[in-house]
């Protein structure tokens, strides 16, 4: 059985890390840089860097701050935020990103997936979904969850894997930073039926949270922020807890 991943995620704006609920009132939660050394101390799996309004504010991802984070952390970095081309997913990886999450350039441009995966290799492609239950579906939305598309989530999340991505980040816009629990249903489905993993992102609050994205909602990884952010759940304890439960985990 692989082994279930701890993801911490900073969210960036303004190159601070910011947290919010359902996508918006963001707050402070600290330097990013200082952040990241500490997970990487306590254990995290993987870090997730997403430069949250990069796309709707038509600019690049921040460099200098990818760089800076790079160099304090030994664990694998995912950076997503205003990539849409080789070039930019370069100079990513040149300042220290070993993966790259795209979302609004891969549903404007789907050639996009593929381009990347044949140029960088699927495991470098991350590609993340924002989803939102809208008219009695699951639909994707971009630009930081502000544009709902036409794309239904579970049919979207397919045809990425077909065009070559190697991950899927699935964000419940519903349960984003309620602390009311992952979209543990939405997540089996996707997970059921994809073969790359899937990431579940949006609604931890405790640490049973995490055992049930892991069992009932199938996820490979589960990633959280203002919980780590804000010291509520160490992540040491939180995998003594998953392991003490069965659950596959890294100490």
């Amino acid at each position: 059985m692989l082994t279930k991943r701890i993801i911490p995620c900073l969210d960036i704006k303004n190159g601070r890390t910011v947290k919010g609920t359902n996508f918006v009132n963001l707050r402070d939660a600290g330097d990013a840089v200082e952040l990241a050394r500490i997970y990487a101390k306590e254990g995290a799996d993987e870090l997730v860097f997403l430069d949250i309004t990069a796309t709707v504010e038509g600019r690049k991802t921040l460099l200098e701050l990818v760089n800076k984070v790079a160099h304090t952390i030994n664990i694998p970095f995912t950076v997503g935020g205003g990539i849409s081309s080789v070039a930019d997913v370069s100079a990513l990886l040149n300042a220290g990103a070993d993966k790259i999450s795209i979302n609004s350039s891969a549903v404007r441009n789907p050639e996009l997936i593929s381009e990347l995966a044949q140029e960088f290799g699927s495991q470098c492609i991350v590609v993340a979904i924002d989803t939102r239950y809208v008219d009695g579906k699951h639909t994707v939305h971009t630009h930081g969850g502000r544009k709902p598309t036409e794309l239904e989530t579970i049919a979207w999340a397919k045809e990425v894997e077909n065009r070559g991505a190697g991950e899927l980040l699935l964000t419940s816009m519903d349960t984003d930073g309620t602390k009311d629990g992952f979209a543990f249903e939405l997540t089996a489905a996707i997970s059921s039926n994809a073969g790359i993993p899937v990431i579940a992102s949006g609604g931890a609050g405790n640490m049973e949270h995490f055992y049930d994205v892991f069992t009932t909602g199938k996820a490979d990884a589960g990633l959280a922020a203002s919980i780590f952010h804000f010291k509520e759940i160490p992540i040491p304890d939180l995998k003594l807890y998953l392991k003490e439960r069965d659950i596959s985990i890294r100490l």
